[in-house]
């Protein structure tokens, strides 16, 4: 590694005095360099009282936050006499919302008025009518209810009622549909 030229060493001072370092706390600053009267060539570098850190100083450590509030699940276990019957599409459904032509406003509303009745007339199995997940680069233009939906279902009032969701049969639309079995 050669030496740089006096000019250089210049040039290199006036560079190194406009960073900024990326940590907020100050890094010592070394002695300043007198950038007017260039150097001689068998001058003796300038010795530092105290060498600045190499690499990236890491912050320092502050008390981790918190631990968050466990979002609801809507994906609950079932027993195996429910699971069969809902793969095997033999359910019976007691109340159907089809969500084809809706807003996602329009959508959420009538999804929560739904629940809200289904609830209330002791329900058991609810067949939601989405439209099938279309995946791709944002904006998408169809499958918003469908990418939604399970979000909208999580932080619903009614999410405590939910005890799971489950991908509905080919007989009840398949991947465009969604069976929710409620509590009693």
């Amino acid at each position: 590694m050669r030496k740089l030229s006096p000019d250089e060493e210049t040039l290199w001072a006036r560079v190194t005095a406009t960073i900024r370092p990326l940590s907020r706390h100050p890094l010592p600053q070394p002695a300043p360099i007198d950038v007017a009267e260039p150097r001689a060539d068998h001058a003796p570098p300038v010795a530092h009282a105290t060498k600045p850190p190499k690499g990236r100083v890491p912050p320092e450590r502050l008390a981790p936050p918190p631990p968050a509030k466990p979002r609801p699940t809507i994906h609950g276990s079932l027993d195996s006499h429910w699971d069969r019957r809902l793969r095997s599409g033999t359910v019976a459904v007691d109340r159907t919302l089809d969500l084809h032509g809706h807003s996602l406003e329009r959508a959420w509303e009538a999804l929560d008025r739904v629940l809200e009745q289904a609830v209330t007339s002791g329900d058991r199995v609810l067949l939601l009518v989405t439209g099938h997940h279309r995946p791709g680069e944002p904006p998408v233009q169809r499958g918003k209810i469908r990418a939604a939906v399970h979000d909208w279902l999580a932080v619903s009032r009614h999410a405590d009622r939910i005890a799971a969701v489950r991908s509905a049969h080919r007989n009840h639309g398949g991947g465009g549909s969604l069976y929710l079995i409620l509590r009693r």
